[in-house]
């Protein structure tokens, strides 16, 4: 037997609707972004011959894979943490190919932009549904 019974019309068993965090709707949409980025990038890293096929074509589909990855893992408290990982990683490619400094540090600006503003908004958000009766 269950705690939760279903209601008298058989509809089944009423749940609570949890709030959308802000926060992770920023951020899902910065890192899935991000992946369309970086694989143009691992294109453009192969095309100027910066790298060779294997490092460019295939550590930019690893990090497009992460990047997807990240975006879903942000359900999760360690998924931010994953998500600046992930920030850095973009960064670090910059030492491959000089270009990424660029786009590394746009994408680390746009990524602490939506962390700061999505975590106020989720705070008001809050705030305001505890003083509501």
């Amino acid at each position: 037997m269950t705690d939760i019974q279903p209601p008298a019309d058989g509809a089944g068993p009423v749940r609570p609707a949890r709030a959308a965090s802000v926060r992770r709707s920023l951020g899902s949409i910065v890192l899935g972004f991000e992946s369309v980025v970086m694989f143009l990038a691992a294109l453009v890293a192969f095309g100027l011959k910066a790298l060779p096929a294997l490092p460019a074509l295939g550590g930019g589909a690893l990090l497009c894979v992460a990047l997807v990855a990240g975006a879903g893992l942000l359900r999760f408290r360690w998924g931010y943490a994953f998500g600046w990982v992930l920030q850095a990683a973009i960064i670090a490619s910059a030492f491959l190919v000089p270009v990424m400094w660029i786009v590394g540090v746009l994408f680390v600006g746009l990524w602490t932009y939506c962390m700061v503003v999505g975590a106020r908004i989720d705070r008001e958000k809050a705030a305001a549904a505890a003083g509501q009766p």
